[in-house]
């Protein structure tokens, strides 16, 4: 609908991050050469503001700058202003982000970056208030001062923008390739561990954040080592962010990350590659502990993303935002009237006492220059007594679900990723297999059904970034292929659909003919043929995503393992080489990659199930193999693309059959589920029969 106000050049974007930017004074470009070019032909600088649709300080840059009329003045005589989608570019998030790291020590979003017209930057930080405060410089004044030095001291701009660009370089430059001895992960865990808070769980000061990756590796590690420290780290982390505010009480799902120490107090933005890679965890605590809680979470977020974050044809949105009506966090707090408004006395004293409700509130946007006031984020302060209260606060829950259903929803970013639809498949077919759930299998394959169709070229064998409204767009990047082969890999280990299979073999090549550094090992972050960047580069740190190399080497890994090809297995271990130097040096950067490494070097237990896919005997068996933790297995049926040794096998007295084999040596088969499962358990070590606490 129009608003009646003049639209920039950002009224013809797919993003609804750039879209609700359309109608700035500010002359915004999209990323692109006509906004260099531009910026060459007059001589100006060029400032680049990356963000993200669900970002709440992006909010806050916007209405106190991007909307000012002064504002867009400055930048609109002094610079080219160009606006990125950092969800739809990571490729370029990641080079400028590494230039503002590189200045200041940190990075975030919204990202504002001043390069030159040829791409180099020379300035760069985060958030800036129009007016200084927070300490940091006014937006206004910090545009004068870089105006002024652009056109009085050129040389210096250029000198730093020089060295900015050799610091890059150098950063792109990795260590000779070098052996991971497998003993090194303990010292991994040993730093992961050195910032462990033991009163509130997760790692270091406030902000927290999940780090998913990071406790997985916990998780493993105390499983195999029997390491009662990381056990513990990883239990009270676990139960502290499900009873926090971060995780949503009432509708399921995880917010971003906490503001504050205890995991009370979120952004209140919710990504969907946040809640894959929890569901993940969540799975796979809820496997190894057998705790109802762990269960509970992961039921939680499937039902938040298959409610709220699924297109009507099966793909998965990317985000929620974190405000609605302009407020942040209105559409998930609670004033205590509001609360009396839904509840009856019983309810609402209950809720009062486990949710900690105070008429003053235990929420205040400081950000907002009008609060909202008594406001109550929902987190679990308090335990029920008893059963019978703990069946009111499920009920409760369920009414106050009711209630918020009728407020404005969180605006819905509503485009498709393929490397985040990869993440969240993987996922979601985990959750169908461990819980034998015929509703998340069904959605699980739509769900892939969807990305083949709209963002996989069968004639050219390509996939593209990003889906939406109908159009997707001409990125290619590495972690949309190694998100989606993750996720067709987990698929087909659910299904045994050899169709599945044979995706997943067509994305692996294509990912190593597009990607792959056949010269020095590891995958570029961006196909060779794309020249809008001034360096392609080599993603190796996690960030709140898991790295792309870290996901290619994961997924080839344990394709290699299914189809016995040397080739998905030679560039994985040449990646795991490359990276070990610095896999040693910042252990706690890059732990997924260091999944990766202990599965390349574990030998790779298989669990082979022979018989028609379809059939109830398959469905008991394939449940039974996913019933047991075991982060060094991979399972696989015995047609299509799987290894010479495995098409070999086949049903015993023509009824499904199961084998546990390593190599090519297997134990005597079986065809009952519970004996499956029991043969699982021997395999596995001495801890992993062991529950957390």
């Amino acid at each position: 609908m129009s608003t009646g106000r003049p639209t920039n050049r950002l009224a013809q974007a797919a993003s609804p991050y750039l879209l609700s930017h359309a109608h700035n004074p500010v002359d915004w470009y999209p990323w692109g050469p006509e906004a260099l070019e531009r910026a060459k032909r007059e001589d100006k600088p060029v400032f680049v503001s990356i963000g993200y649709a669900a970002c709440h300080w992006c909010h806050v840059m916007e209405r106190e700058s991007f909307e000012d009329e002064a504002v867009a003045q400055a930048l609109n005589r002094d610079f080219i202003a160009i606006k990125v989608d950092r969800e739809e570019r990571p490729d370029v998030d990641q080079l400028y982000m590494t230039a503002t790291i590189a200045m200041t020590g940190s990075g975030g979003w919204p990202m504002s970056v001043f390069i030159t017209p040829d791409g180099r930057p020379f300035f760069a930080g985060t958030y800036f208030p129009k007016e200084s405060k927070y300490g940091r410089p006014g937006f206004i004044d910090l545009l004068s001062r870089i105006a002024q030095l652009w056109q009085k001291q050129r040389t210096d701009v250029e000198r730093q923008a020089d060295t900015l660009l050799q610091a890059l370089q150098d950063e792109a430059r990795t260590a000779p390739p070098a052996a991971l001895p497998p003993s090194l992960e303990k010292d991994a865990v040993k730093s992961v561990l050195s910032n462990f808070d033991e009163v509130h769980g997760g790692f270091g000061p406030a902000p927290k954040f999940p780090a998913p990756f990071t406790l997985a590796l916990l998780l493993r590690h105390a499983v195999e080592e029997g390491d009662d420290n990381a056990r513990h780290a990883l239990t009270v982390t676990l139960d502290r962010m499900a009873a926090g505010g971060i995780y949503d009480h009432v509708g399921g799902g995880f917010a971003r990350y906490s503001t504050d120490k205890e995991w009370h107090v979120p952004h209140f933005e919710k990504m969907l590659y946040d809640n894959a890679q929890l569901l993940d965890l969540y799975l796979d605590c809820h496997l190894v502990s057998g705790k109802p809680r762990f269960s509970e979470v992961a039921h939680g977020i499937v039902r938040y993303v298959l409610r709220d974050l699924t297109h009507p044809a099966g793909g998965f949105y990317s985000a929620e935002d974190a405000d609605s009506e302009g407020k942040e966090g209105k559409f998930y707090c609670w004033t205590r009237d509001e609360l009396a408004a839904v509840l009856d006395p019983a309810d609402l004293e209950l809720a009062t006492r486990v949710f900690d409700i105070t008429p003053d509130g235990n929420f205040v946007d400081h950000s907002d220059p009008a609060p909202l006031r008594g406001q109550n984020v929902l987190s679990l302060q308090a335990a029920p007594r008893t059963a019978g209260e703990a069946a009111l606060l499920r009920s409760l829950k369920d009414r106050l679900f009711r209630a918020r259903a009728a407020r404005v929803r969180p605006h819905l970013d509503d485009k498709i990723l393929a490397s985040w639809n990869g993440l969240m498949l993987g996922a979601l077919a985990r959750a169908a297999a461990v819980f034998d759930d015929a509703d998340y299998r069904q959605a699980a394959i739509a769900n892939a059904e969807f990305v083949m169709a709209r963002l996989w070229d069968a004639d050219t064998r390509t996939l593209y970034h990003r889906w939406r409204d109908g159009e997707r767009d001409a990125t290619q990047l590495l972690e949309s292929y190694a998100g989606l082969l993750h996720g067709v890999v987990e698929l087909y280990q659910l299904s045994l659909d050899a169709t599945h299979l044979a995706f997943a073999v067509e994305l692996a090549e294509q990912l190593i003919a597009r990607f792959h550094d056949a010269k020095a090992g590891g995958f570029w972050q961006s196909v060779a043929s794309a020249d809008d960047l001034i360096l392609r580069l080599k993603d190796d740190y996690d960030g709140a995503e898991p790295s792309g190399n870290s996901m290619a080497t994961r997924a080839l890994l344990k394709l290699a393992a299914i189809t016995g090809r040397a080739d998905f297995e030679t560039p994985a271990a040449r990646t795991l080489a490359l990276f070990a130097g610095q896999m040693m040096h910042m252990p706690r950067a890059m732990t997924s990659l260091w999944q990766a490494a202990d599965f390349a070097l574990t030998p790779t237990l298989r669990i082979v199930i022979a018989g028609d896919p379809q059939s109830a005997s398959v469905r008991e068996l394939l449940a039974a193999a996913h019933d047991v933790y075991h982060p060094h297995c991979v399972v696989s049926g015995v047609s299509g693309e799987v290894d010479a040794f495995t098409r070999s096998l086949a049903p015993v007295a023509g009824r499904a059959t199961a084998w546990l084999c390593t190599g090519d040596a297997c134990q005597p088969p079986t065809q009952d589920a519970m004996t499956l499962k029991q043969m699982l358990i021997a395999f596995a070590t001495d801890g992993l029969a062991t529950p957390m606490s």
